[in-house]
């Protein structure tokens, strides 16, 4: 098991910790499973808060993993029941770590592969491609498919926009996914 512990949620960009471990960013859709991922890499430990209902996430959650390393929990986007001046306060918020953030090494950008990709996250995809932020793109909740046919069916529609080796699988039921992410990191 990899020892970390939170370090502090930040509302604004002056609360963030000082940059001196390589970054990680987990964001994607609100429920689409980011604390459940982070929690999966740290080897089942509870660390992130996971919650069924939508827009738990409120900051940018910090947690040190080892001892050079922070991955970073963003609020999830695209819950209809925040109000529209939080959501300007979250964009902003995220657009302030995402642009300025030397510490980052790679984003995390999370799909529920049950639904595929929404306007949304191409929207985030569009937009860390265009800042030139590396990600690669975690497709969550696969143990939901119902069989192998509407496995491959949705694989294929999430590759209509990212590279088959820019896609990964992952389950937290059974831990699909985890040792690939892990590489991932560690080869940043």
């Amino acid at each position: 098991m990899v020892a970390a512990e939170f370090v502090r949620s930040a509302a604004r960009a002056d609360q963030f910790p000082p940059e001196q471990a390589r970054e990680f960013a987990f964001l994607g859709r609100s429920n689409v499973g980011k604390s459940t991922l982070l929690n999966a890499l740290l080897g089942g430990r509870k660390l992130a808060r996971t919650s069924s209902t939508p827009g738990c996430t409120e900051m940018l959650n910090f947690y040190r993993v080892g001892p050079d390393m922070y991955f970073v929990d963003f609020p999830g986007y695209g819950y209809a029941r925040v109000p529209p001046d939080q959501q300007r306060r979250w964009r902003g918020l995220v657009e302030a770590y995402l642009r300025r953030r030397r510490a980052l090494r790679l984003c995390f950008l999370l799909v529920d592969a049950r639904h595929g990709w929404m306007e949304s996250d191409l929207q985030l995809k569009r937009w860390l491609e265009y800042f030139g932020r590396p990600y690669l793109v975690v497709a969550t909740k696969i143990d939901k498919w119902k069989n192998q046919r509407e496995r491959h069916l949705g694989l294929a529609a999430l590759t209509e926009h990212v590279a088959a080796d820019r896609l990964v699988p992952f389950s937290a039921l059974t831990g699909q996914g985890v040792k690939e992410i892990w590489q991932a990191i560690r080869n940043t």
